[in-house]
């Protein structure tokens, strides 16, 4: 009688855990229920933002970045944009910075790295402006815009903007230039050893490579030639010269069809290709270059000229055919050799 008892006792014991048991698991299913199921949807979330980034469309997203250098042939260049932007669908941005300063702040570096990097309404999108150059991966931005300039014979640049301030250009005739009015020749000028043709005046496609550190702009500074020769291979998609100015156009087009597609046609075929030219202007003598050719600025602006002419010859060639074993060929690469099958 007393087993039969003990029995009961275990029997109920262990009926009450089990129910116990059966009440906290429909009582916390729900919990787990709902846990699972938004578990699943972010799952599904990711997978589908994983998605939506594999298939970002590059084309359509392309922002490009033409940080012009005054007198460089930047406006012939970029009214062929202007030109284009409807026909290829793309927006064409001018940059204007106050009082036409080369550099930002530090709070509108970030806000420029982030309004170019978000503004996808405006996307594929062609930015130009005479703003040094800006990396934008020390904003931690998700993407970056491709950069492209044009470089020019330092002397010859000079030469150009001392005329410029003095008779203006055929693009805006009537504008009054701040000079105007100044007969002094620039072989005057270094004769004279006046402000307007100093050899610092040079100092200007180096800091527009280099950047928006305090040493870019000091002219004569050794680390800013070496950090405009890094940006200008490492973070320029193209850099071409003013000299060479239809065969950068198509490496351009070539490289970047959606935005410059048609451009080497409307640049050869328009009155667009010469714009801005000087409306009066007189080349220097022996003895000027021979003058100027002396200075240390002139020395490391010409060294930067000769780097990235190099550059570019290096990418012409590549263009679009290899010569080998006396044949032309079209470039191609192709994928080999995939594991596991």
């Amino acid at each position: 009688m007393k087993m039969i008892c003990k029995n009961r006792f275990i029997f109920l014991i262990l009926s009450a855990i089990g129910c116990f048991s059966l009440f906290l698991y429909w009582s916390t299913f729900p919990w787990f229920s709902n846990k699972n199921s938004n578990f699943a949807k972010l799952t599904s979330k990711n997978n589908s933002i994983g998605k939506q980034n594999s298939d970002v469309n590059f084309d359509e997203n392309l922002v490009v970045i033409y940080n012009r250098i005054p007198k460089t042939g930047s406006t012939s260049f970029i009214n062929l944009a202007y030109d284009l932007c409807k026909k290829n669908k793309f927006h064409v941005l001018h940059i204007n910075i106050t009082a036409n300063m080369h550099v930002l702040s530090l709070q509108n570096q970030l806000d420029f790295a982030k309004n170019i990097t978000m503004w996808n309404e405006m996307k594929p999108a062609l930015y130009h402006g005479h703003m040094a150059y800006l990396d934008f991966s020390k904003f931690s931005m998700p993407s970056k815009p491709i950069y492209i300039n044009l470089v020019r014979k330092p002397l010859d640049r000079l030469v150009s903007y001392y005329y410029f301030l003095r008779f203006g250009d055929n693009f805006r005739p009537n504008l009054v230039r701040k000079k105007a009015g100044d007969k002094m020749t620039f072989d005057e000028c270094v004769e004279k050893k006046q402000p307007d043709c100093d050899p610092k005046n040079m100092w200007l496609q180096i800091p527009f490579f280099c950047g928006h550190a305090a040493e870019c702009w000091i002219p004569g500074n050794e680390w800013a030639l070496n950090q405009a020769k890094q940006n200008l291979v490492n973070n320029y998609f193209l850099v071409g010269v003013t000299e060479q100015m239809e065969d950068f156009i198509n490496l351009l087009e070539l490289s970047l069809p959606r935005i410059f597609n048609g451009t080497l046609d409307h640049y050869l075929n328009s009155s667009k290709s010469h714009l801005r030219q000087t409306a009066s202007k007189l080349q220097p003598t022996s003895k000027t270059i021979s003058d100027i050719t002396k200075s240390p600025i002139w020395k490391m602006e010409n060294e930067l000229y000769e780097f990235a002419l190099q550059q570019f010859h290096f990418l012409y060639k590549l263009r679009n055919n290899i010569r080998l074993q006396g044949k032309n060929l079209t470039q191609k690469y192709f994928y080999e050799k995939i594991r596991p099958k």
